[in-house]
């Protein structure tokens, strides 16, 4: 029987090199859910279903509810297809909810929103069992200065300079309309909701959002940079392991 299936994915990104599928490197998420795929619908060696996922993180970043849809032919149920996926995927990629959706679901074209949180830790003592979802500082930042900051970038705007792709042909107006910036004990988190994300644009936020907080950077200047659309007026790129795919809005 031909079905749309829709899987509700986590997964600890730090090993590997990012969600899409690559010929030449075996280590990504979507490479490792096509092979269990294949092998739970017994396709011949080298045929493998093409995943479709919500979106592509970068390699190191995390996923807590990544979504995705493999069109199949199987008579296999829900749970017999959840059991089996978790049983032969490696451990840190986990399968949280398998869902028959309809034909036409599509996990990239369908999603509304996404959410994304990045984990910044500052304390004294090292973040010895979250050293690989955290981006360690050496100081900790003006909060308030980030805030103040981050209230640049909420709206709908280009964001063509906080884009790691300059060949990028298509629009780069995206609309966030959250970012908050927290502070939960020895860690700063910082929030982002929006319909869309370029690549490497949240982290370059958070690059920017520490110049910010640094004394480098003022809000005005986040806005102007806005503007000019220049990626390399933009703060640097902070580091995958701090970033994490919390959901996916349809």
């Amino acid at each position: 029987m031909k079905r749309n299936i829709k899987l509700i994915i986590r997964y600890d990104g730090s090993r590997y090199f990012g969600w899409e599928h690559q010929p030449d490197r075996e280590l990504t998420i979507q490479g490792k859910l096509e092979q269990v795929a294949a092998r739970m619908l017994g396709l011949p060696e080298g045929e493998v279903p093409d995943v479709t996922g919500a979106g592509r993180t970068d390699a190191g970043v995390h996923a807590r509810a990544m979504v995705a849809n493999i069109h199949v032919d199987t008579d296999l149920t829900e749970d017999e297809i959840f059991d089996y996926f978790n049983r032969y995927l490696p451990d840190d990629i986990g399968v949280i909810r398998v869902i028959f959706a309809s034909e036409r679901f599509h996990a990239r074209y369908n999603a509304t929103g996404k959410c994304y949180m990045y984990r910044l830790y500052c304390g004294r003592s090292k973040p010895v069992f979250d050293r690989k979802y955290v981006t360690v500082l050496d100081e900790k930042p003006d909060v308030e200065a980030m805030r103040k900051a981050a209230q640049v970038l909420v709206g709908t705007h280009d964001f063509k300079s906080f884009c790691a792709n300059a060949r990028m042909k298509k629009s780069t107006v995206r609309t966030v309309d959250q970012i908050n910036v927290i502070e939960k004990g020895d860690e700063i988190r910082i929030v982002f909701h929006g319909n869309g994300f370029l690549q490497n644009m949240v982290r370059i936020m958070v690059g920017t959002l520490l110049e910010a907080g640094y004394g480098r950077m003022s809000a005005e200047d986040v806005a102007r940079i806005m503007e000019e659309g220049d990626r390399k007026k933009a703060g640097p790129t902070a580091p995958p392991q701090g970033l994490c795919l919390m959901s996916v809005d349809y």
